[in-house]
């Protein structure tokens, strides 16, 4: 049996455990894997700009779009639509989340805030502080960083004078990185999440097979507003093709010897 002292102390102990285990006003209680490959941040602080009390809403014609989202899903089913009303919100808000839109999405499909917290804390797909218009992010998986992913993010972070996640004064440009966008074969390749027409004109294009140079081009073709084209940037490649055209497969293909093809 333990000392009255001894029950005392194991039971503060206890409390003071419970506390730091507490999270953060706003944090998603998610796994460790979230808080590792996460881009967003796991906890909120509020600030005059990010707080409870700022009221936030859909638009009317993105209240309309929310109808058709919801739509998909079975009337008791209204949270499996939390990642595309998430995905609405952030378009409408100039490519961020803030705790007001968040609680919006969680009354509209009648689940506790956290369940909301939980999900914008997980994916690296919604952010949950202020971009760029333009919002670059550089795909850092193995394919592309074998083909020079690290050098094209150091030209953009460079050429804009911004770190990672930071934004540009002019407000255009922030550069992140995103793990893969399953353009392997067009390695290395970005993504830009254009924000700059809120979510009636919202656009995530992939470009694939850059440069250094290349994406600085990119970059000063957004800036004049002008729209580079998507896809592959080598002019030897037809989309996901070999550079310079075919070198095997140039006729049909012979049937293999074994089977008589016609007879099936």
């Amino acid at each position: 049996m333990l000392a009255p002292a001894a029950r005392l102390a194991a039971k503060r102990l206890l409390e003071v455990r419970h506390i730091f285990r507490r999270p953060l006003p706003h944090q998603a209680v998610g796994s460790s894997t979230s808080r590792s490959f996460s881009t967003a941040l796991n906890y909120h602080l509020d600030s005059p700009d990010n707080n409870p009390n700022i009221p936030w809403d859909f638009t009317d014609a993105n209240k309309e779009r929310v109808k058709e989202i919801l739509s998909h899903y079975p009337s008791n089913y209204k949270q499996s639509a939390v990642i595309p009303l998430l995905d609405l919100a952030q378009q409408q808000h100039g490519g961020w989340l803030t705790v007001s839109a968040m609680n919006t999405v969680a009354k509209i499909i009648e689940v506790a805030p956290i369940r909301v917290y939980e999900v914008a804390t997980f994916y690296s797909m919604f952010n949950r502080t202020k971009v760029g218009k333009y919002h670059l992010l550089v795909c850092g998986t193995t394919p592309c960083m074998i083909r020079g992913s690290r050098e094209i993010e150091e030209a953009l972070l460079k050429h804009l004078g911004v770190k990672r996640n930071e934004v540009t004064k002019d407000g255009l440009f922030s550069v992140g990185e995103m793990e893969c966008m399953g353009s392997c074969v067009n390695a290395p390749m970005i993504t830009v999440a254009d924000y700059s027409k809120s979510s009636e004109g919202y656009t995530y294009n992939y470009y694939e097979d850059v440069t250094p140079k290349r994406v600085i081009e990119i970059v000063e073709m957004l800036r004049k507003g002008e729209a580079p084209p998507v896809g592959t940037q080598n002019p030897q490649r037809i989309m996901s093709g070999p550079e310079g055209g075919n070198t095997t497969l140039l006729g049909e293909p012979k049937p293999p010897p074994c089977r008589d093809l016609d007879a099936c």
